[in-house]
């Protein structure tokens, strides 16, 4: 049987359409575009309206492009709205997150037929040289503007040991590096008996005798710790990459948003981990047009954003998520000054990216090929380009090139 898996939204998303991925190639399953696909898996996301309007849009144009295949929907979005998306063209069911990895195991009609034996996953498939492991789903934290908890459920962690084979299992299959997400990563540990943390985890997976290096995805502002921070400072398998939600400048906002930090604190963790890793690099999200978010609150951002150390910002535009808090709030701001505000931030975002690599020419970095060996990404999340010649896949050393030149020099 040939299948094709579409996936949106977040790491953890990317995480879960892996091991669906390695489930249906042990059945036998080859893998394929989806207008060609005997069975088509779509990951949805529901984080805003255009998440929801894009895996809209995907099921409509394979039905259209492959009206033979079967469509399974699964992920946030088909299980926030089941039944919405059960009438979609195509689709033959639909899948709630609570039963996504174990579906396929529970007899639904969908095994490939038989034949060959199935290949184990590799660095390449479906264009992944990374292997994406999630330590841990669901969240307890009650942002007021975020779903997510409603459809992702209570936080749910995976045993240290687990993971420890899981990433002994990857390594022995050719991937170099893993990176670690959760829904509420932060949150790693609190569910299991006896209890455990997130720093447990990582020093268990630096322990691990195996040539694979490590990076670590979202973390809430308040559950990166400085004891979290001196590890990877120490850490020569943890990549000096931290990506950590703002979500906005100005305190009134975070507290309507019930986000458990203010602006000073996390100004203070920032620039502690530059302190530590000049180097480093640190991504944001930024929700723009938050209810009741106003002129004088917006310049918080303009105000912080531009001198932080800060080096790249996902911008969202606030969404109305229906049962969330927020959409309940007055004070809605009109989708022409979100549009504008949001460009404004992603302005911001573009020069602190580029001064980031500006400040980064010339150094040396250790990386990871991509792609077809051309594209190098770095320990500290620079992407560049190298001269043809070197396969996927091999960890490299380059010079950091100032920002416009087309191409890197391999120096290892």
């Amino acid at each position: 049987m040939k299948y094709s898996i579409v996936t949106f939204g977040c790491r953890v998303n990317q995480a879960d359409s892996l091991r669906l991925e390695e489930d249906l190639r042990a059945r036998g399953g080859v893998e394929s575009a989806s207008r060609e696909a005997d069975l088509v898996i779509v990951n949805t996301c529901s984080v805003t309206a255009t998440a929801d309007q894009g895996a809209r849009q995907a099921i409509r144009r394979i039905a259209r492009e492959n009206p033979r295949a079967r469509i399974v929907a699964t992920g946030c979005y088909a299980t926030r709205c089941e039944d919405e998306v059960a009438a979609l063209p195509g689709v033959v069911c639909v899948v709630r997150n609570s039963e996504k990895l174990t579906w396929l195991s529970v007899g639904q009609g969908f095994s490939p037929d038989s034949g060959p034996c199935g290949k184990a996953i590799e660095p390449g498939v479906a264009g992944r040289t990374a292997f994406t492991i999630r330590a841990q789903t669901g969240c307890e934290e009650r942002c007021s503007y975020c779903i997510i908890p409603s459809t992702r459920g209570a936080s749910r962690s995976v045993p240290i040991a687990e993971l420890v084979r899981e990433v002994n299992r990857v390594a022995a299959a050719g991937f170099k590096e893993v990176i670690v997400t959760g829904v509420h990563l932060g949150s790693f540990g609190r569910d299991l008996s006896p209890s455990a943390s997130l720093l447990d985890l990582l020093r268990a997976l630096e322990a691990i005798d195996a040539d694979v290096t490590f990076r670590i995805s979202s973390l809430e502002p308040m559950d990166c710790t400085p004891a979290i921070v001196a590890f990877v400072a120490s850490s020569a398998r943890f990549m000096p990459h931290f990506h950590l939600p703002l979500q906005h400048a100005s305190d009134r906002i975070l507290a309507a948003m019930r986000r458990p930090y203010t602006l000073d604190y996390y100004r203070r963790l920032v620039d502690g981990i530059v302190e530590r890793l000049p180097h480093a690099s640190i991504g944001t999200d930024m929700i723009v047009g938050f209810p009741a978010e106003t002129d004088e609150d917006f310049a918080a951002n303009l105000a912080y954003l531009p001198s932080s150390p800060l080096t790249h910002i996902h911008v969202f535009p606030y969404s109305d998520r229906p049962g969330t808090e927020a959409s309940r709030m007055a004070g809605k701001v009109h989708g022409s000054v979100i549009r504008d505000r949001g460009a404004q931030l992603r302005a911001i975002g573009a020069a602190l990216t580029a001064r980031f690599r500006d400040a980064q020419a010339g150094t040396l970095r250790p990386g990871l090929t991509l792609e077809d060996g051309t594209l190098v990404v770095t320990d500290n999340y620079l992407k560049v380009r190298i001269h043809p010649g070197t396969p996927r896949n091999t960890r490299v050393v380059v010079s950091i090139p100032p920002v416009g030149a087309s191409f890197s020099s391999r120096v290892d």
